[in-house]
C-alpha cells in the first residue's frame, strides 16, 4: 500500500499546484508522468499567470525530460477541475486548494518546496538549485506513491 494513501488504491488524477505554474508544478507534472503508471492522469496549473523558466527545461533535459512547447495555466485554464489528489508545491497554492476543496472532494498535500529562482551567482550555481529541486521533487513522488525501487532517469 502506498504510503499516505488511506484506501491503498492510487489516485485516477493528480494536480501539481504551484504559485505560477512556472517552475515547481511542471517539474513535478513532468517527472511523475514518467514515474505513475499510464493509467492516472497528471496535470500541473498555477493560483496565478506565469512565465516560462528556461531554466525547468535545461534541467528537464538533464534527465531526458521535455514539457514542448506547453505554456503556464491556471486552474481555470484545465480542461477538467476534479482531480483526486492535489498536491501543492507552495502556501498560496496550499491555501487556493483548501479553498477549492470545501466545494469539490479531494485529498490535498502540501509537499512544500523551495522556489529555485531565488537563487544567485553564477549559471551552474543557480542550475544546482533546480536540479536540487527535481531531485527533491522525484523523491517525494517515489516515496508517496510507493517506488522506491523504481529506476528514474535522474
Amino acid at each position: 500500500m502506498p504510503p499516505g494513501t488511506p484506501s491503498g488504491k492510487p489516485p485516477n488524477s493528480v494536480l501539481f499546484l504551484c504559485g505560477m505554474n512556472a517552475i515547481r508544478s511542471p517539474m513535478a507534472e513532468a517527472l511523475a508522468k514518467r514515474m505513475l503508471p499510464a493509467g492516472i492522469f497528471v496535470a500541473s496549473a498555477g493560483v496565478r499567470a506565469g512565465e516560462r523558466d528556461p531554466f525547468v527545461d535545461a534541467v528537464l533535459a538533464e534527465s531526458g525530460l521535455a514539457i514542448g512547447d506547453r505554456r503556464p495555466r491556471t486552474m481555470d485554464d484545465l480542461e477538467d477541475g476534479y482531480f483526486d489528489l492535489i498536491v501543492t508545491l507552495a502556501p498560496e497554492a496550499h491555501h487556493a486548494a483548501l479553498d477549492l476543496t470545501r466545494s469539490v472532494s479531494a485529498e490535498v498535500e502540501y509537499w512544500p518546496m523551495p522556489d529555485p529562482s531565488t537563487a544567485t551567482g553564477t549559471r551552474d550555481q543557480i542550475m544546482s538549485a533546480y536540479r536540487a529541486l527535481r531531485e527533491r521533487l522525484e523523491k517525494r513522488i517515489r516515496s508517496r506513491f510507493g517506488l522506491e525501487n523504481a529506476t528514474g532517469g535522474t
